[in-house]
């Protein structure tokens, strides 16, 4: 029987060898502001390379050698082991520092100190952090690139590109479409992330929430004006229009008092009764965790997508991380 060896010089995106002219080498992951469309294009092109290599040859070595930091102060189960499939599937290594707790964070050690200090070991930092701004902060102090896994109510730039990946490998492409964004989107850092980067396209967004968990007039002003955007008290309005239903949890850690979460936890419920009202040909997303928000009977209703979701984010995770690495 002949073997052969993967052919990997095929893939015009993943060269080997440290590519230090690399338009994202060195570079930090910070804002979805700082990615342009033609940016999302190539990122979403690596991504697909990664996903067809992984299905070829599940684990090669493009970044064999090279080490990242998971430096997370806020619980992950999905964002930090993505982070460490991706890594681990490149043929890098991970140091995994996920309960601070356990770290000289917990002797009173700041966010700038703790960052040079894993950059003496590490080539990349993944960082989450419970206060808006900590990632840009982290970054001024920082000589290795950071990449930013969630800075409080900020943002969570990764989430939303592996997003809108997931929208373009499921429907095929990003123009035309309705997208409904439900639940917490006051403090949800994804809706905010994905919001800004879906104004690059040619699309309708509807926010539907409580009275008290709205989209931030901030974030509605700073999209341009020529992005059709409507707020909704009720699902009911929207769901015949929606080709992508974004729902998101009540988050009862950013409420101040329970009283106040109770009062809006359980407003939304997708079940398979409310699906009947929706397209045939469209798909139902959530950053997960989920509490309640969509039916576990929901779950092989084939539009559901949001397990497949979790997935493409390993794709779009191994890709920027070849990217700041200088290998993509």
């Amino acid at each position: 029987m002949v073997t052969t060896t993967p052919q990997f010089s095929i893939n015009p995106h993943l060269p080997f060898g440290d590519q230090r002219t690399a338009p994202w080498y060195g570079k930090d992951i910070l804002s979805v502001k700082q990615f342009s469309r033609s940016d999302l294009e190539y990122i979403f092109a690596v991504a697909h390379e990664m996903m067809v290599m992984v299905e070829r040859v599940g684990t090669f070595d493009l970044l064999k050698g090279k080490i990242l930091a998971n430096l997370f102060y806020e619980p992950s189960t999905r964002t930090s082991s993505s982070f460490t499939s991706a890594m681990e599937r490149l043929g890098g290594s991970v140091i995994p520092i996920n309960e601070v707790r356990y770290s000289s964070v917990s002797k009173g050690e700041s966010l700038p100190d703790t960052v040079r200090t894993l950059e003496c070991y590490a080539d990349v930092i993944v960082l989450r952090h419970p206060e808006t701004g900590s990632a840009a902060q982290a970054a001024q102090y920082a000589r290795k690139p950071i990449i930013n896994a969630g800075d409080g109510i900020g943002e969570h730039p990764t989430q939303a590109l592996l997003d809108i990946f997931t929208i373009r490998e499921e429907l095929g492409a990003i123009d035309g479409l309705t997208i409904t964004m439900l639940g917490d989107l006051k403090y949800g850092r994804t809706v905010h992330s994905l919001a800004r980067l879906l104004s690059l396209y040619n699309v309708r967004l509807n926010y539907v929430a409580p009275e008290v968990l709205r989209m931030p007039e901030e974030i509605i002003a700073e999209l341009p004006r020529t992005l059709p955007q409507a707020q909704y008290p009720n699902f009911d309005q929207v769901i015949g229009q929606t080709d992508v239903l974004y729902v998101t949890r009540v988050q009862k850690e950013r409420f101040e008092s329970e009283a106040a979460y109770e009062s809006v936890k359980g407003t939304y419920v997708i079940s398979k009764e409310t699906l009947k009202q929706a397209k045939d040909k469209m798909i139902v997303m959530h950053p997960l965790p989920r509490v309640g928000e969509i039916s576990m009977d929901v779950d092989d209703d084939p539009r559901a997508a949001y397990f497949r979701q979790m997935e493409y984010g390993l794709y779009v995770r191994m890709a920027l991380l070849a990217m700041v690495l200088g290998k993509a």
